[in-house]
């Protein structure tokens, strides 16, 4: 940690540099002899990024920020807040610290926060942090969390772990057993230890896979934002073995969409229908809780068909997820969609179809922008249509 980047003039040209090109900066060389131009930039990268992500972080003064594949790899304020919201006790141990985001608003529901980094300079460069964020709960141990578990006594309420998706040679995995630390291995170990674990895990991992891997899974969490889903956390309560909760959080600005269900749910979906007045898109969070057959227990819909996860109704009704009102429904016969369409601007997308988007886009010289959305999908009685709609805000 260079401290030289904390005095006066040196935060003066980082915040005085936030908008200029990095790569002109870098070419003219660093203006202060102590610090390394690469060392500077990289200060401005980070605060460049954390900017939207890390809000509290990026207005607080003298802050340091540690390689940019640190901020990249933390979880973003919206959340950890989120995370930290779920749970609460006297003292969690955060086995894989990072940046030390996910430590931070836990210690605001907790009074305890123990925060474990086997790297010796992420760890003081988050200590420095803590302290200028006006944080005192937090201790940050440079060491592996597995190690730190073995050595201590202390009484845990909750550990928090978030497993690097890259194995020893740096390639990435899919499995949480590949993961590291390998939290399957190691869970008799951790019960040992406490009788919560909150687990954070890759958006791209399988849920019953995971589930299967792990014990005593009460809760899975799929986080989105804005419709993309940033984290799948895995509330694990020693020795629960009901059902698990899936709940699914789309944070849209100051508007949360929530939908819940519980494993294990039916395979098959009992109301399918031709398209009545309303059509609904589920959010990216209900896509990936793979809840699709549940949808139609909780709202007055109807599918489309088995693997077209799109519904309908003729009453307008609140959705986790995007409503239309459709104003046409175009059979898939080239000609006719090209006399339709041909030259229309119209956003379109596909649902268990055999063509991608941006093949009909050029077959049918489709252009992106308008007011109109097209579906391109698969009824229950497998026909092939185009559904035009109107979207409701």
């Amino acid at each position: 940690m260079n401290t030289n980047i904390l005095t006066t003039e040196v935060q003066y040209f980082i915040n005085n540099n936030l908008n200029k090109d990095v790569v002109q900066l870098i070419f003219k060389g660093s203006p202060f002899k102590e610090i390394p131009i690469k060392e500077l930039a990289n200060q401005i990268i980070c605060k460049q990024k954390s900017d939207k992500k890390l809000p509290t972080w990026f207005s607080t003064k003298n802050i340091y920020y540690p390689n940019k594949i640190s901020i990249e790899q933390s979880s973003s304020e919206i959340t950890a807040k989120h995370k930290a919201s779920l749970i609460k006790g006297d003292t969690i141990v955060d086995l894989t610290g990072g940046f030390g985001v996910d430590s931070y608003f836990f210690s605001k529901s907790f009074k305890q926060v123990v925060h474990c980094d086997i790297n010796t300079d992420l760890s003081e460069i988050v200590t420095h942090n803590f302290k200028k964020l006006n944080v005192s709960n937090i201790t940050s141990v440079a060491i592996n969390g597995l190690d730190y578990l073995k050595k201590t006594s202390l009484k845990i309420d909750f550990l928090y772990i978030d497993p690097s998706r890259r194995d020893a040679n740096k390639n990435k995995v899919h499995f949480l057993k590949d993961c590291l630390p390998n939290v399957p291995e190691n869970i008799d170990f951790l019960f040992s230890k406490t009788e919560k674990i909150l687990i954070k895990v890759s958006p791209l991992l399988d849920i019953t896979s995971a589930i299967n891997e792990l014990k005593f899974t009460k809760e899975v969490h799929v986080v989105a934002i804005h419709n993309e889903v940033k984290e799948l956390l895995f509330l694990l309560d020693k020795n629960y073995e009901k059902e698990v909760t899936i709940k699914t959080l789309n944070i849209k600005n100051e508007m949360l969409e929530e939908f819940n269900f519980q494993l294990p749910q039916d395979t098959i979906s009992s109301n399918y229908s031709f398209p009545k007045k309303y059509l609904y898109e589920p959010n990216a969070a209900v896509l990936k809780s793979g809840g699709f057959h549940e949808i139609p227990k909780k709202f007055n819909v109807e599918k489309l068909q088995e693997h077209t996860h799109l519904y309908t109704s003729n009453e307008l009704i609140s959705f986790p997820g995007r409503r239309f009102e459709i104003t046409e429904i175009i059979p898939f016969h080239k000609k006719t969609i090209l006399k339709k369409i041909s030259n229309r601007k119209l956003n379109i997308a596909t649902r268990n179809f055999p063509k991608a988007v941006t093949q009909l886009k050029k077959e049918f010289k489709i252009h992106d922008g308008g007011n109109e959305y097209g579906f391109f999908t698969t009824l229950s009685n497998n026909s092939k249509v185009l559904i035009i709609n109107k979207k409701i805000k």
